[in-house]
Formats: C-alpha cells, structure tokens, sequence
C-alpha cells in the first residue's frame, strides 16, 4: 500500500458494516418517551448462554473491522476488554439484560474505532507484526468471553442437575 501524503488518511475501507452493526446490536429500536435504545444483543441475551455466545461473536466483528482499520493495539485492548464485560453482565441473574443495555459495548467499541479513523490514529509498523499481534489479541478475547459462557452455561446446567 502506498504512503499518503502528510496530512492525508489512509484509506483502509469503509467502517459503515460497524456501524450498523453496532447500531442493531445496540440501538435498533428506542423505547418511548425516552433516549434508550435497545438493540439486538438484549434480546438474543435473553435465551441463557446461547444468546450471549452469538452475541459475542456478533461483536467480534467490530473488532475484526478494527484490525483491518490497523487501530493501536492499546484500542483494541479497550474493544476487547469492553467485550469481555458486556459477556460478563449478560449472565447476571434479572438484571443482566437490563445492565448490557446500559452498557453498550458494541456502541462504545464504534465509537473508538470511528475515532480511530477520524483521527487517522493507525499503526505504521510492518503490517505482518501488526497483523499477527492484532489477530491473535482478537482471538483470545473472544476465546476467553465464548469460554467463560461455555463454563458458566455449564456451572448452571450442573446446579440444575440436567448434567451431572
């Protein structure tokens, strides 16, 4: 890929599938008489550990977009730790779905990575370096959030006893 001329953005693609990802997983429908949005992701979280599974795999692309956008590593660590947390509130018991609607993770990982872009804040390293580190921070966030959902839909089938 060519240098661009001081002052110019690179031009990496096109963000729009972020943000409309973000924005059915987020804020597809508001509620009346009110500023909130509630978005695909809380009503997938309603079905136990499944939803939340699928959910996560839904977010992982904003960060997929983030690495192809070549966002700083410390970025994608943000986008990746505000992942794991939205994973983390969809399993508690009545107010998880309330609190992942509070939260919004994939409305705030759009919003560091469109910040990102707007600032033309990229990585300027060779771009396999960058690729490996990136690929390989992405995989092992959404590794440990689809584990932990794997681990605690299992703590709770056991408690159950459905698994013995």
């Amino acid at each position: 890929m060519p240098t661009p001329e001081p002052g110019r953005p690179r031009d990496y693609g096109d963000i729009a599938t972020s943000r409309a990802l973000a924005r059915v997983m987020d804020d597809l429908v508001k509620i009346p008489g009110t500023d909130i949005g509630v978005g695909l992701d809380a009503l997938i979280g309603l079905v136990p550990g499944i939803g939340d599974a699928v959910g996560t795999g839904l977010s992982g692309a904003i960060m997929v977009d983030a690495v192809r956008q070549r966002v700083p590593l410390h970025v994608l660590a943000r986008m990746g730790f505000n992942l794991l947390l939205d994973t983390g509130l969809g399993f508690i018991p009545g107010i998880g779905d309330v609190a992942d609607v509070a939260h919004r993770a994939n409305r705030k990982n759009y919003r560091l990575l469109e910040q990102c872009v707007r600032d033309n804040r990229h990585v300027n390293t060779d771009v396999r370096g960058y690729l490996v580190r990136a690929v390989a921070m992405v995989v092992a966030f959404l590794a440990v959030a689809i584990a932990a959902v794997i681990f605690i839909l299992w703590g709770i089938l056991r408690l159950l006893g459905v698994i013995g």
